[in-house]
């Protein structure tokens, strides 16, 4: 399991740079990147460059990893295991490493609901961030297990209704499993609502480093392509659709 988790060498100062070498592999208005950058700006002030394990999941998150000077596993893990994989790293490199993977709501919420909700319910001391974007963007813009009443995606065309579902409210679900010791929902929409969701993802990787159990964010993202949008327009849909059916804030945070 350790020989899985490869290190890239740092050029020089600072330590975390986004991109590396790299053009940045997102759709144009793609908000991703900004969940990468929130991880290393939280990881250097915190000081645990060298501490760090990230697990990338399957779906257009998992190129975060690859663009952060950190230690990683390169490819991730299979679909939706990526809770596991950080367990099984975290359990054999014990507490002086801190196990963060990136997901997105289709990785986490439908292939991946068996491992989150047990590494969860166990209180495994790993972090996980969830990027909502409403839809698989990678394979194509289908119906996902977050994706709200009315949303048209390549599977539901006219919108979705009620009897395909209702979408699955991640962070408020996993609070209610003693294991989790920290969830939130933060939002990529503007200036004010990016610096909440840097301090949830501080808070969450702060009660791993403290040892006190499973920490969780779901970050609510856009994707332009497959909601047919503009970008701008697309940070619309956040604040008018998302944010009143996805509310932000703490909603669980044991000291």
């Amino acid at each position: 399991m350790e020989q899985a988790v490869t290190r890239k060498k740092s050029a020089g100062t600072p330590r975390l740079r986004f991109p590396i070498k790299s053009p940045i592999a997102f759709c144009r208005g793609c908000l991703h990147p900004l969940v990468g950058r929130i991880i290393a700006e939280n990881i250097e002030e915190l000081g645990i460059e060298g501490d760090t394990v990230l697990v990338g999941g399957v779906g257009c998150h998992a190129v975060i990893v690859g663009h952060l000077n950190l230690d990683v596993l390169l490819p991730g893990a299979a679909h939706g295991r990526a809770p596991d994989v950080a367990t099984g790293i975290k359990r054999i490199l014990g507490k002086r490493k801190t196990l963060i993977t990136i997901q997105g709501d289709g990785d986490a919420m439908a292939i991946g609901t068996e491992p989150l909700i047990q590494a969860a319910a166990r209180g495994e001391r790993i972090t996980v961030i969830m990027i909502n974007n409403q839809v698989y963007g990678t394979t194509g813009g289908q119906l996902a297990p977050t994706t709200i009443i009315g949303h048209p995606t390549t599977t539901s065309i006219g919108g979705r209704k009620s009897e395909e579902g209702y979408p699955v409210r991640t962070a408020e679900l996993l609070a209610k499993l003693n294991g989790v010791v920290y969830s939130a929902r933060g939002a990529l929409n503007n200036v004010r609502n990016l610096q909440r969701t840097k301090k949830y993802v501080k808070a969450a990787i702060a009660k791993q480093m403290d040892d006190l159990g499973f920490s969780f964010v779901e970050i609510l993202g856009n994707c332009p392509v497959n909601w047919r949008m503009t970008p701008i327009n697309s940070v619309k849909y956040i604040e008018e659709k998302l944010i009143p059916e996805f509310p932000l804030g703490e909603f669980k945070n044991l000291k």
